[in-house]
């Protein structure tokens, strides 16, 4: 927490934190008021909540675990629309005691003090009884008292805190998957449970070969083994069975197969000695065994889980209330309770929540959500607006003429959500082995059998050697290889930027592919940047002046162009649309298109139409700023293109990737950025569903990577082998992707392919080991060589092996 004397603003030149985020504080926001300096309303606003409850151990806790530094998210409404009859029939569930219950997406939370915080909520908010957060997800579940509190009370209190809560779409099957997730570690805590106790007796039985142990207590111990082994094999180890049953019934082979036969193989035989008193038990190995699996089957399940919690996020691309016009008077409702034909107020810079027509107001729009398009479109009375586009100009109403999922936007989020679920899983190499893997175990278990009998051994000594061959051959070592070396991939990756879901994405990457990229916020920089400024620039200090105060992005980067303090500008004038005007040093200044300088009867001079004409045919926009009735400059304005890309896509390229552009923006522009990073193949002009056409058709023909970072992006991230989202991409296309590259640019692109082929091959050899380590030790068992009790001893042997082997995945990387 920063603390600073109050001083004049004009004496402020070093560098000033924030008191609750600790980034930068403008020079324009300094209080002289206050001891304490923000660098925005909403921090200022959480850090006196804090403050007021007593809360400012956050603080202290968050500068301990070293939490990311972001500003609060404060929102300004009152989430009224929470209180709405049509959003708690959707969003809020009843308690046997009379509480209520919701669950709401937090957007700001960002570390483990943020958990804190949030989960002290109940001790100053009135009413709230519970209030547990998610972290990895972002959720938190609230618990109140209906008469004590309501929800839209608890959302304000969330909000002046820096978080502000978004409803999630209710799913019964994210409530499945968490059933599932719970059973799933709660059969591990009995598998571990049972094999550290096996082990012991195991230990006991061994130890007691060397000093006489009591017969009645080794009896005993036998038991005890064999009643917990079973437990361990009937419970967690159901599972096995369970798949094998499953595979055999659709006639089919699964790893699951040799594993359960493995297991109720030894299960038997070690049942069997301990009724006999004679021989060897192998619950030691077998509850080890069962314990190892699941854990390889946790590390896949949780990142699938993951991956599918992730697409239940897709619906808050949209505001989730609207304001209604009632009477001539707004009001703001639940979105659910929008209907068709009613008339929507949109204030500036708010996102729209529905389709429909403007009937009032003239402005400018961003719709890049759905069709990339960088440049704002100006839209007036008549015109048609989509759900999820920012009204960047004056307050306008609109007559909806759909809501919620029945959007346009809601149409593809219903549809990437299905693409998402229904995108066939890549098979592993090890489930593509189970079928010879199974069909060669039987067969040798077959000829060990025949071999032991014919060598005049015996039957007792044939079973004995057919178990210890059945024993030996398990494959744990060939199912642990993928998710284990996957696991590490994923963890290594993570640290350099780059967080993946599932560990197809390591197959599919190791594979040349086809790459599609999409322009903005991907190649460049997702932002308009003043690339040229011709004619006189003296005027850069008033032209950053007399847009300070727009939000529009031509506005943000004309303002951006000057790096000196902004002079004084009197009489500023927005012309929706047009420009700007302005008073500096008694000089009139007009700054905008050139259809502005013609109403504002201002000559344009010829040289300043050839750098106007000459910046439109390079897909760039032209402002023109004159002073007095001159035009004196044009600026060109266009998204810059990341430094990284061409040295990116050439490396890419010498790694077997075939780079091509798929935007929404105008073809012109996209021809310019692709011909710039050396890019043959092009097209633009192209809205979300037809790129995920696109994509699914290429998806016929061999590996398809698409890269994004938009919402129009994320069905044709969904529909891809594999989806990549950037850094500063909408929630939907993250999502939908199957990585975040959580830095800008696509260096970590070219370090998670090399990482791929890195993890492919250490897979690959761990599958080539544990193979050759089950064909020794089977060829070993056939010849009478290893009994069961050594079978049982070197089994492990090859998982170990595997685990040090898949520890050890790595790669160099050039890129960064």
């Amino acid at each position: 927490m920063t603390t600073l004397a109050a001083q004049p603003t004009a004496e402020i030149n070093q560098r000033i934190e924030c008191a609750h985020c600790g980034l930068d504080v403008p020079a324009a926001l300094f209080n002289d008021e206050r001891d304490e300096q923000f660098c925005c309303i909403g921090c200022e606003m959480a850090f006196d909540t804090i403050l007021a409850c007593g809360l400012d151990e956050y603080y202290a806790l968050r500068d301990k675990l070293g939490g990311e530094r972001q500003p609060a998210n404060a929102a300004e409404s009152r989430f009224t629309s929470f209180n709405d009859p049509e959003f708690a029939k959707r969003h809020v569930k009843g308690e046997p005691d009379g509480s209520l219950h919701a669950e709401v997406y937090l957007e700001g939370v960002h570390c483990a003090a943020c958990l804190w915080l949030v989960e002290k909520l109940p001790e100053v908010v009135p009413g709230l009884l519970a209030s547990q957060l998610d972290l990895g997800r972002r959720t938190a579940t609230l618990r109140w008292d209906p008469a004590h509190a309501r929800l839209s009370e608890v959302a304000h209190a969330l909000s002046k805190f820096g978080y502000t809560p978004h409803p999630i779409e209710p799913s019964e099957a994210r409530e499945a998957r968490r059933a599932e997730d719970r059973g799933f570690l709660i059969r591990i805590g009995i598998a571990a449970a049972c094999a550290g106790n096996v082990m012991l007796l195991a230990f006991a039985l061994y130890s007691g070969r060397f000093d006489a142990m009591d017969h009645a207590w080794q009896t005993f111990f036998r038991w005890l083994s064999a009643g917990i082994g079973v437990v361990s094999l009937a419970g967690p180890g159901r599972v096995f069975f369970r798949g094998a049953l499953g595979a055999l019934r659709a006639r089919t082979w699964h790893l699951d197969t040799p594993i359960a036969i493995a297991l109720l193989v030894g299960g038997v035989a070690g049942l069997v000695n301990v009724v006999r008193g004679a021989g060897e038990i192998y619950f030691d190995s077998l509850t080890m065994l069962v314990f190892l699996l699941l854990i390889g089957r946790w590390l896949q399940a949780h990142q699938q889980a993951r991956a599918a919690d992730a697409v239940e996020l897709l619906f808050s691309v949209t505001p989730r209330s609207a304001t209604r016009i009632e009477s001539g008077q707004p009001r703001e409702i639940a979105i659910e309770s929008v209907q068709p034909g009613d008339l929507i107020e949109v204030a500036p810079q708010d996102c729209i929540p529905v389709d429909g027509r403007i009937e009032q107001g003239v402005t400018s729009v961003d719709e890049s959500i759905l069709t990339g398009e960088s440049c704002p479109i100006e839209r007036s009375i008549g015109d048609d607006v989509a759900a999820g586009s920012v009204n960047l100009g004056a307050l306008i109403r609109v007559r909806t003429s759909a809501a919620g999922r029945d959007t346009r936007v809601g149409r593809l989020m219903s549809s990437l959500a299905s693409l998402s679920g229904g995108r066939a899983p890549i098979v592993g190499q090890a489930d593509r082995l189970a079928g010879p893997f199974v069909m060669v175990v039987l067969a040798l278990a077959f000829v060990c059998m025949m071999v032991r009998l014919a060598s005049g051994a015996g039957l007792e000594a044939a079973i004995e050697s057919t178990i210890a061959l059945l024993i030996v051959c398990c494959p744990c070592a060939i199912a642990l290889a993928t998710p284990l070396a996957c696991a590490v991939a994923t963890g290594k990756l993570a640290s350099r930027g780059a967080l993946v879901k599932g560990g197809h994405v390591f197959e599919a990457l190791a594979r040349p592919s086809r790459l599609v990229l999409d322009k903005t916020g991907t190649v460049t920089e997702g932002r308009f940047e003043v690339r040229d400024w011709i004619g006189d620039e003296s005027a850069r200090p008033a032209v950053a002046a007399l847009e300070r105060g727009s939000t529009h992005p031509v506005a943000r980067a004309l303002s951006r162009s000057s790096e000196t303090e902004p002079p004084i500008v009197d009489d500023i004038q927005h012309h929706l649309g047009l420009g700007v005007t302005g008073t500096h040093a008694r000089q009139r200044y007009a700054v905008g298109s050139a259809t502005f300088m013609q109403d504002l009867g201002i000559d344009t001079p010829a040289w300043a139409t050839d750098a106007e004409r000459h910046a439109s045919e390079r897909a760039m926009t032209p402002v023109l700023v004159a002073r007095g009735a001159e035009v004196i400059s044009v600026v060109t304005l266009g998204d810059r293109v990341r430094p990284e890309a061409v040295e990116s896509i050439q490396q890419l390229r010498a790694l077997g990737m075939r780079p091509q552009l798929l935007s929404g923006d105008d073809q012109r522009v996209t021809a310019a950025i692709a011909a710039e990073i050396g890019l043959d193949t092009h097209e633009g002009r192209v809205d979300p569903e037809g790129k995920a056409s696109r994509v699914l058709e290429w998806n016929k023909g061999g590996p398809v990577v698409v890269v994004g970072d938009g919402v129009n992006d994320a069905a044709a991230l969904a529909s891809g082998t594999v989806g990549v989202a950037v850094h500063g991409g909408a929630e939907a296309s993250l999502a939908a992707a199957d990585v975040y590259l959580s830095k800008p640019g696509l260096r970590s692109l070219v370090s998670l392919v090399r990482a791929s082929r890195a993890t492919a091959a250490r897979v690959r050899l761990c599958l080539i080991v544990a193979a050759s380590y089950n064909a020794t030790a089977a060829a070993l068992a056939i010849v009478g060589w290893m009994s069961p009790v050594v079978a049982a001893i070197v089994m492990p042997i090859s998982s170990i092996t595997v685990v040090a082997m898949a520890l050890g995945v790595r790669w160099k990387d050039r890129a960064e």
